[in-house]
């Protein structure tokens, strides 16, 4: 069954309108509670007791009200909905996995913003739910007409023992001999889900914390700063003289950096450097790290450099967690910084990740020095809107300028054309030795697109 709600991320879309309007929101409760019912899911849900769900949101204003609803359709399903409060995504995810929650929700439309919203489901294992199971319960959703919701007896504010919980995971998963005392980071936060959570981590740590952008109003999230917008972080680094930066997104799935001289390094950086890292102690499992197709071409020469071989898999973190466990690889991410330390959490987590660089500047050095050697290629993308996404190979004209693209680059570089999981978009990235070279293919690719479906 082809899913229609649910994209790479879950369900997306505007607070009121469908598929978040009320009653599909009570529905997506009802059908999840429905399901851990009738599929008898690990956790909390043992000889007859209730299924536990625990419901986590970021800061968008919208968020208490989606909570309240999907909280209506758990409790008539016969589950009981726990709240986490503002939590990250990594949060809920970490909590339901070591606290024995049968399933668990987040409203979040992470690095959106603040009118959109959206909702994703977390099995028992801490993972999205296969598309198998989605499917499922879009077709519960589809079929639960005439059912009356009971009120929620769920506070909206969250358990201070959840999130002291999870604030000791990410402290255990700092690296054996870090320092953090002495040590000046840069915190942006997004005004978002990590706005009280990672600085209060850091400081714990013994780092000195600079935090921007840690005031959410339930409108400004994303918006100017953090991960999308890292600029602030990097200029703050340099004023204020601080050993590294980190930048956020909405829901802290996700973390970019700055060095000490304001220089900024993505998940791509974050993969050679970890990955490096974790080979030098003998943790890097078959010395493989999984990537997607827009990871630099300037990573892949530089870890093979080293001996490390990258995999590469269709963008969205579900696609990498699927690739990491099929080959059994315990690094992998993207270059938006969405990486995924599989030793220590089921799912990418921008505060984890965070913990894991400042470790390693720690031990190691600044983060200039330990990504001086990574060239990365000039790489430029570009959305196109379009009104269609039938598959692209049969689109004559989109066709040809791709195979002429990908015959006048050769090795040199490379070229990725793909649909957007959550936007009707088309995106085109073009990477290559020469910035000329970049800017004509990808004019071409996205000329022939805007021919052939643009909106």
């Amino acid at each position: 069954m082809a899913k229609e709600l649910f994209g790479t991320d879950g369900i997306r879309g505007i607070p009121g309108e469908y598929p978040l309007d009320d009653v599909t929101l009570i529905r997506v409760g009802l059908a999840l509670g429905d399901f851990l019912r009738t599929q008898g899911i690990a956790g909390n849900e043992q000889a007859g007791k209730r299924a536990r769900v625990l419901v986590g949101r970021d800061t968008r204003e919208s968020g208490p009200h989606i909570a309240e609803r999907i909280a209506r359709g758990l409790e008539t399903a016969g589950a009981e909905p726990v709240s986490a409060g503002v939590l990250t995504t990594p949060g809920v995810a970490w909590l339901v996995h070591c606290e024995g929650f049968s399933a668990g929700v987040v409203i979040s439309a992470s690095h959106n913003p603040y009118h959109d919203n959206g909702v994703k489901l977390i099995s028992s294992s801490g993972m999205k739910f296969p598309d198998t199971v989605e499917a499922g319960i879009e077709k519960f959703i589809a079929a639960s007409d005439g059912v009356t919701p009971i009120a929620t007896k769920m506070r909206l504010e969250g358990d201070e023992k959840l999130h002291e919980d999870y604030l000791g995971g990410l402290r255990r998963a700092a690296l054996p001999g870090a320092k953090f005392v002495g040590m000046k980071i840069v915190l942006d936060c997004a005004n978002g889900a990590a706005s009280r959570l990672a600085p209060r981590l850091f400081r714990s740590l013994g780092a000195e914390v600079v935090a921007i952008n840690d005031a959410p109003d339930g409108r400004n999230i994303n918006a100017g700063g953090g991960s999308l917008h890292p600029e602030g972080m990097q200029r703050s680094v340099v004023e204020e003289h601080a050993t590294l930066g980190v930048a956020f997104d909405g829901d802290a799935d996700r973390a970019i950096f700055a060095s000490a001289s304001g220089k900024l390094v993505d998940g791509d950086g974050v993969l050679l450097v970890a990955g490096r890292y974790m080979k030098a102690q003998g943790q890097l499992k078959s010395d493989v790290i999984v990537g997607t197709t827009m990871a630099n071409l300037g990573l892949e020469r530089a870890l093979d450099a080293d001996g490390l071989k990258l995999v590469r898999t269709a963008v969205g973190d579900r696609y990498v967690l699927e690739e990491m466990l099929r080959i059994g690889a315990n690094l992998g991410g993207e270059q938006s910084g969405h990486i995924l330390f599989l030793d220590d959490a089921t799912t990418g987590d921008g505060m984890l990740t965070a913990v894991k660089i400042a470790s390693i500047v720690s031990l190691m050095g600044g983060l200039d020095e330990l990504v001086a050697d990574l060239r990365i290629f000039p790489q430029k993308i570009v959305n196109v809107r379009v009104k269609a996404k039938p598959k692209l190979e049969a689109l004559p004209e989109v066709a040809r300028a791709l195979a002429e693209a990908n015959a006048a680059l050769g090795d040199r570089g490379r070229v990725v054309l793909r649909y957007s999981g959550t936007e009707p978009l088309a995106r085109v990235m073009v990477e290559a030795e020469h910035e000329e070279d970049v800017r004509r293919w990808t004019q071409a690719l996205a000329g022939a697109l805007r021919g052939a479906i643009g909106a």
